[in-house]
């Protein structure tokens, strides 16, 4: 019988009705760490416009799912390839890692972290300048004021010594949500 080898603890706890209070406790949910909040300001309904234009370019929906532990990015440009990208924090390593995948194939993988407010994501994008010419991809992602967030992207093609823009979007609140 299992209750003889657990022995007399048990069948105290039985007796006094503190079995529950034996009971290991459930672990907490796995992302509700700070760490996992840090690229929420991202989160949103986003019409999407070049960095200091009026001229609309994308929407964006940027949604916190599967228990707080992934960003999913749904990229909808008015001209051009559609794609998203997943996103997650990873605390062994204490990085974000991002996977962005498009309608013409493309794949990317995105590694960083917080720094000074500021989510900074690099990772080598295959085929970015020209077909067969790859650029490593610096993407900074910056909370403004205004309630917009702000997306710079730079490339190098040497390796992360020299650094020139790429993209720069800005990210405001959809007139569609509200």
């Amino acid at each position: 019988m299992k209750l003889a080898v657990l022995g007399t603890a048990v069948i105290c706890a039985i007796a006094s009705g503190d079995l529950a209070a034996q009971a290991p406790q459930s672990p907490p949910p796995a992302c509700t760490s700070a760490q996992h909040r840090q690229f929420d300001f991202w989160v949103g309904r986003w019409d999407v416009y070049p960095t200091g234009k009026d001229k609309l370019v994308a929407h964006s929906l940027i949604e916190n799912l599967y228990g707080g532990c992934v960003i999913r990015e749904n990229w909808m440009p008015l001209k051009g390839t559609e794609g998203g990208s997943l996103n997650t924090y990873d605390p062994e390593d204490r990085q974000w890692h991002q996977v962005w995948m498009d309608a013409a194939n493309g794949r990317v993988g995105f590694d960083g972290r917080l720094a000074d407010g500021k989510m900074v994501l690099t990772g080598n994008w295959r085929g970015a300048i020209t077909p067969g010419e790859d650029g490593l991809v610096r993407m900074t992602y910056s909370k403004l004021e205004v309630g917009a967030v702000r997306q710079f992207g730079e490339i190098s093609t040497d390796k992360g010594k020299s650094w020139k823009p790429f993209f720069d979007f800005t990210y405001k609140p959809s007139a569609a949500a509200n």
